[in-house]
């Protein structure tokens, strides 16, 4: 044990540097997954021919090993950082596009009528009454999401996308226990932590009368 804090205090400055980069590239994958997931979501509740076809590819993608996906990426772009996070973007859409697209549709049709009956035009319905009782739905899958990215982007630094999997691996290699210890702490809080954060934000956005106690 002592080793090991001796080794984090020797350290700690690197190590905060790959905790950075790890949360700079799995919170860039989020943020882009959200941006095309829940407008995309939104689109398919409109169209429900399409929406099993898109799901369904989403679904193939998302069964793809984390490491083959980020063995296709090389060819492709490359290695380093971008590739790294279009791995994990890819990865990050599936349970929020899930989640919204179920999250609306399993809006109570009367409810939404109601509206139409007082005058509501579509877009209007959708913001003022799908979204707001779907909005906690959503958020699940956004921080499904954010969980799931956070702990696959340890294997981005196969690729040299960085990210505190560089402590695990070089660990692994080096036979330096102090390191791979450091890094899968690391990895282990982070998860924690983005746990904790995502489910008071999600509470936070869910309207008052609709927060579980």
């Amino acid at each position: 044990m002592n080793e090991f804090l001796a080794f984090v205090a020797e350290r700690y400055a690197d190590i905060l540097a790959v905790i950075w980069q790890h949360l700079y590239i799995s919170a860039i994958a989020v943020g882009a997954g959200f941006l095309v997931a829940v407008p995309l979501g939104i689109l398919l509740t409109r169209k429900e021919k399409a929406s099993h076809y898109v799901i369904g590819v989403v679904n193939v993608i998302q069964t793809i090993p984390s490491l083959a996906l980020l063995g296709f990426m090389i060819p492709l772009i490359g290695i380093g950082t971008f590739p790294a996070i279009m791995a994990l973007f890819l990865y990050s859409i599936l349970p929020m596009l899930q989640n919204t697209y179920t999250g609306i549709r399993e809006v109570n049709p009367a409810t939404k009528e109601a509206a139409r009956g007082m005058g509501m035009t579509d877009l209007q319905i959708l913001f003022q009454v799908e979204l707001p009782l779907a909005i906690s739905v959503i958020m699940g899958g956004f921080r499904t999401a954010a969980i799931y990215t956070i702990s696959w982007a340890t294997l981005a630094s196969l690729i040299g996308g960085g990210g505190i999997g560089y402590l695990v691996f070089t660990g692994l290699t080096n036979s330096n226990q102090d390191m791979l210890i450091a890094g899968a702490v690391s990895a282990a809080l982070l998860a924690v932590l983005a746990d904790f954060i995502t489910k008071r934000f999600q509470h936070l956005c869910t309207p008052k009368g609709l927060r579980k106690p």
